[in-house]
């Protein structure tokens, strides 16, 4: 079968032709439909030597069609349409038992990181609690609700109850994820949703998708969202770049008792102390998102409440989409088909 993989440090994806899997007792095989790109691909494929195992197939947002199961597995039918779940836990500590699977204690073994993932003609599915019912949903456009929406949703919804009428939330960061927050923002809470980010095309964007106001991701944007606020400064701030200059931003723009909420993995960090931020200021890490999580997730996106911006792609194009990916070029999500 045709797979994408990360096959070199340094180098970029390959087209190549793999063994298709069998699977095993328990296992389920996807004939994959649609596969979502990631800024995490990126960080994979800067880490240096020994990170990540290679080569690897890429591909952490995956939908597929059942079509084969191992020995003893029940609970999917082939032919059924499922989105999958990424970050697969242990199943048996205790975050696991709460579907908290993106937080296992044990560590999150995701298909595209840790091990072969969708970007193939055909993938493993380790367990049917990984899979989600897709039912009528395009695949193309569902794909990445995997990552790109529901790891916004994880971050939003913990906030939710802050965001009442009068207050001001801010997305840093408009591409493939921040998209995304903007419209579940618009679909959960009450909060004027401001958006900074440095490309007028993804300004344009978060303005079509709900923005109230949209200012480029600079000490202007930031004092722009303070003169708005009356002084008082943003009630949540979602940064989803996470570099230390998004950061800074941030910091300069919460409110006392306000959120920052670092969803970005470019390596930026604050400091947490007295004198360093607002009085009763909260800052959380987020990753990935539970398995209740992304049923809601598909449900928000069968409701009409949030789509996901979406580029197809080729395997044979599969290089075109990571260039565009890596250069910023992509307005929401690039989705490799098989």
């Amino acid at each position: 079968m045709k797979a994408l993989q990360y096959r070199t440090v340094g180098s970029r994806p390959e087209l190549v032709e793999i063994e298709t899997p069998e699977p095993g007792p328990g296992q389920v095989r996807l004939r994959v439909t649609a596969a979502g790109a990631c800024h995490s691909d990126e960080f994979i494929m800067a880490a240096p030597e020994g990170a990540f195992t290679l080569p690897l197939t890429l591909g952490h947002e995956g939908a597929g069609v059942v079509d084969k199961l191992g020995a003893g597995t029940t609970g999917v039918e082939v032919g059924e349409s499922v989105l999958v779940y990424g970050p697969w836990g242990c199943g048996r500590c205790y975050q696991c038992s709460l579907g908290n699977e993106n937080n296992c204690e044990r560590g999150i073994d995701a298909p595209g990181i840790n091990h072969d993932g969708a970007m193939a003609e055909y993938m493993i599915i380790d367990d049917v609690r990984h899979l989600v019912p897709l039912g009528d949903l395009d695949p193309v456009q569902s794909a990445s609700l995997t990552d790109a929406a529901l790891t916004p949703y994880h971050a939003i919804k913990a906030s939710v109850a802050k965001l009442v009428p009068g207050t001001t939330a801010v997305v840093i960061g408009a591409g493939g994820l921040g998209h995304v927050a903007i419209q579940i923002l618009r679909a959960m809470t009450s909060a004027r949703v401001i958006v900074l980010d440095v490309n007028d095309e993804k300004l344009a964007l978060a303005k079509k998708v709900g923005a109230h106001e949209a200012f480029h991701s600079n000490q202007e944007g930031a004092d722009s969202i303070r003169e708005l606020t009356g002084g008082r400064g943003a009630d949540a701030i979602f940064d989803f770049v996470g570099i230390q200059p998004t950061l800074d931003l941030a910091k300069s723009m919460v409110r006392i008792d306000g959120e920052i909420v670092i969803v970005g993995v470019a390596g930026g960090a604050l400091g947490v102390g007295y004198l360093t931020l607002p009085l009763d200021v909260k800052v959380r890490v987020v990753n990935w998102g539970s398995r209740s999580e992304m049923i809601e997730v598909v449900e928000l996106a069968r409701s009409g409440a949030i789509a996901i911006e979406v580029e197809q792609f080729s395997f044979d194009s599969a290089g075109e989409a990571y260039d565009k990916l890596h250069n910023g070029k992509l307005a929401g999500r690039a989705v490799i088909v098989p």
